[in-house]
């Protein structure tokens, strides 16, 4: 994995931001906008709407770093490593429809992608295993950047996610011996433990949204 460069280019993206101030200007235009269930601070929403997809787009290498580390520990690596490249292909050679998106709106875009589809890899081993494989909640999150980023265009994302993980992680990925011993490890006290501390994200970054029961 390339997390280096991952980082490299937020970095890179928030210096143009600096200058440019598109992010901010975007989501000043979309406070209007926002779906009632997107619970912000009363007292600075602008403020909190920019820090929660700035640390949404930097947490991607870091949700890949520990994907990764967990996947290794439990001797699935292999059978992980490709499908955590493809998050990591979508931030440093972005799909053709995200072409014109520069700065860190388009890396909202791209962040989206890796976050989906990491949250993708975690329903098939809930389905398989009953634990994810990292324990980092993204769902909520991930519908609060879909809210920002805006239909049509965020289910084409959705449907990029869908078309990049077709035909990997299948049944079979999940038969190997190494992958039924880790099932076992995902019972242990120290690991159920362990999970707790890994939040719901959208919670850590400050937003909240309200679902209706």
């Amino acid at each position: 994995m390339n997390t280096a460069a991952v980082r490299q280019s937020i970095a890179q993206a928030q210096q143009h931001e600096i200058s440019s101030q598109a992010l901010a200007r975007f989501l000043q235009a979309q406070l209007e906008r926002l779906h009632p269930s997107i619970r912000l601070p009363e007292e600075d929403a602008p403020g909190a709407l920019s820090a929660f997809v700035s640390a949404y787009i930097e947490q991607v290498p870091e949700v890949l770093d520990a994907a990764v580390a967990v996947a290794r520990e439990a001797g699935i690596e292999d059978a992980v490593k490709p499908v955590l490249k493809i998050a990591e292909h979508f931030f440093l050679q972005p799909p053709p429809l995200i072409d014109g998106h520069e700065g860190l709106e388009g890396l909202l875009d791209e962040a989206y992608l890796a976050h989906r589809l990491v949250e993708e890899v975690n329903d098939r081993y809930i389905t398989h295993l009953g634990q994810p494989l990292i324990p980092l909640d993204t769902t909520r999150a991930n519908l609060i950047a879909h809210q920002l980023i805006g239909e049509p265009f965020a289910n084409q994302l959705d449907e990029a996610v869908h078309h990049a993980l077709a035909g990997m992680l299948d049944d079979a990925s999940f038969d190997q011996p190494s992958v039924q011993a880790y099932r076992e490890r995902l019972a242990a006290p120290d690991t159920v433990s362990a999970w707790r501390r890994w939040p719901c994200l959208s919670q850590q970054l400050g937003l909240e949204l309200q679902l209706k029961a």
